[in-house]
């Protein structure tokens, strides 16, 4: 989810959907002939152009498309279109014979009358959901009852050993609700010695938080909201917490889950330590450091939370290019197609039709299908075309592939990952999301230098951008993933210019009903130009024999050595 981030039984794959058409023996698809999800009269062309880009984007991002919400009408039209489009080019189904790999789901619609009701000090403080708090649960419980719930303040709510930091040390947070900070020590402290300086470590995360807690019993967690440290406001907390929410079913993901969990604004926060006598900013610092130790809030907790669930399936949209030599053997490009849907209730436009986020990454691979299907020559590996569901929800579509991977993870060469590019121009760099990982970054600066363009990293580091999208899964797994980003160096304006648009959209626009395509203020030619450097390291990949891996000292180049111990990549400068 660029602004500009496990076992499961194949229990729902045997059980078709309406859109996965009878047994092997059957017909794959009827998507291509459905004349409502058609983008008119439009003749594409052989070659990624801009053009085609806007004719997908503004299909896909239509209000017809109801926000693209996972196991919504929504839904069912964005795979019918993906789908279509992929068997219009000319690609396989990339599920065997199918275009869809099913991904179960548990839809969890919190009652957002919901009350968080604290005892401060003998003082009662009633939380509202939007204005001051948004909690929910990933059980899959209808009813949560929390009772009297002793608070603690958690620090960053880490413990990582290699790092010699452990928030919970000394304390049982059984049954209790931790209370939390976002980002993790080296982000608020400046200090480039703790965890990643301002580049936001995993431990940042607040999906890692919630897991931690979980871990260590916690019967609630409570994330503490601030805007830098977060790297977006309380609004995009609030949109990204109402409606329903979606998990894959707890019996099908080993992760643990809390009973409640969510955010709180910095002003109950505040409010909130104030009156148990404690002060929160200098908590903050004494957080800061790595003796610091879990502080008891003089406050409970108590919460009745409803919830309606259902459980229901989403897909992800597979279409292969086979090699002409090495079949077996895969580059991956990928988008997710999901977005926010409709909001039910909400007044004026409630319809969140994600057109930067991420109609532009489908329509980016789209592109590169029809590009490498029409080349004159077939690449000698296979290329997966993979968009994913369930990105907004966690990633989880790209989780639930990489347990079950069509092409098995040892042979696949390289993930190439499309989200939410930015219709701002051409730039003279390109951002590579997580720079100094991999080796595929060698590639690219090759095309980038052919380009006259440079490679850079994110601006704002402190996000996290690299474990908010789908490639970190495949990443955790050992598999090389490049994540690019639209340049910011604009031709027209350089760096000031590039960083206004930037942070427009993320006021005004990101996971906001604003998301929509505009004809007049968008100019993809910059995003063209991406396009064009990523199927060239595409294309070298496909057409030779190298197997990139992780820089030397990632994280994830031990999963990368295990799997491959016998052909370790040379260097691909």
């Amino acid at each position: 989810m660029h602004i500009a981030m496990l076992s499961v039984a194949v229990l729902f794959l045997c059980a078709c959907s309406p859109h996965e058409t009878g047994p092997a023996s059957g017909p794959v698809t009827t998507a291509a002939t459905r004349t409502a999800i058609n983008v008119g009269d439009h003749a594409f062309q052989p070659t990624i152009n801009a053009a085609d880009f806007i004719a997908h984007v503004r299909t896909l991002s239509s209000d017809a498309f109801s926000g693209r919400g996972p196991g919504s009408p929504g839904e069912d039209k964005a795979i019918d279109y993906i789908q279509s489009q992929f068997s219009r080019i000319g690609l396989q189904p990339g599920n065997g014979n199918r275009w869809l790999q099913t991904v179960p789901m548990m839809e969890t619609t919190a009652d957002e009358s919901a009350v968080l009701h604290l005892n401060v000090a003998g003082t009662q403080q009633d939380l509202i959901f939007g204005r001051d708090m948004v909690v929910g649960t990933r059980t899959g419980q209808t009813q949560i009852n929390l009772k009297d719930s002793p608070m603690v303040f958690v620090g960053y709510g880490v413990d990582a050993p290699e790092r010699n930091w452990n928030d919970y040390a000394g304390i049982d947070v059984t049954g209790k609700t931790v209370v939390m900070l976002v980002n993790d020590p080296g982000f608020h402290s400046n200090d480039a010695r703790l965890f990643d300086g301002k580049r936001m470590s995993y431990y940042g995360r607040w999906t890692y938080k919630f897991e931690e807690a979980a871990r260590h019993g916690a019967a609630a967690a409570l994330i503490i909201h601030d805007t830098a440290g977060a790297s977006y406001g309380w609004d995009v907390v609030k949109n990204s917490w109402s409606g329903p929410q979606y998990d894959l079913p707890a019996k099908d993901d080993p992760t643990p889950r809390l009973p409640v969990q969510g955010w709180l604004t910095g002003e109950a926060a505040d409010t909130l330590f104030n009156a148990s006598g404690l002060n929160l900013a200098k908590l903050r610092d004494a957080a800061n450091r790595p003796e610091f130790k879990a502080v008891p809030i003089n406050a409970t907790a108590a919460l009745t939370l409803s919830s309606k669930t259902t459980e229901k399936r989403s897909h992800n949209v597979l279409g292969l290019l086979p090699g002409s030599e090495a079949p077996d053997q895969a580059i991956v490009y990928m988008a997710h197609w999901d977005h926010l849907g409709t909001h039910a209730g909400e007044p004026g436009d409630n319809t969140y039709n994600g057109a930067v986020d991420n109609a532009t990454g489908v329509a980016g691979i789209l592109e590169l299908a029809e590009a490498f299907r029409k080349a004159s020559t077939r690449p000698k590996r296979s290329i997966l075309f993979l968009a994913v569901t369930l990105e907004e929800s966690g990633l989880l579509g790209s989780k639930y592939y990489v347990a079950h991977p069509v092409i098995p993870l040892d042979s696949t060469v390289a993930v190439i990952n499309l989200d939410a590019l930015s219709p701002i121009g051409k730039a003279r760099d390109l951002t590579v999301v997580g720079k100094g990982s991999s080796q595929l970054e060698d590639l690219l600066k090759v095309v980038l230098n052919k380009q006259q363009r440079r490679m850079v990293d994110e601006s704002n580091t402190a996000a996290g951008y690299y474990f908010r999208s789908d490639h970190f899964n495949f990443a955790k797994a050992g598999v090389p993933a490049l994540y690019i980003a639209s340049g910011t160096d604009l031709l027209d304006g350089g760096h000031a210019a590039g960083d206004a648009a930037t942070k427009d959209y993320t006021d005004h626009r990101y996971h906001k009903p604003g998301d929509e395509y505009d004809a007049a203020t968008w100019n993809v030619d910059g995003i063209v130009q991406d396009l064009d450097a990523v199927y060239s390291v595409g294309d070298l990949l496909a057409n030779s024999g190298q197997w990139p891996n992780w820089y030397p000292g990632n994280p994830f180049k031990a999963a990368r050595d295990a799997m491959r111990p016998s052909q370790q990549p040379t260097a691909t400068k």
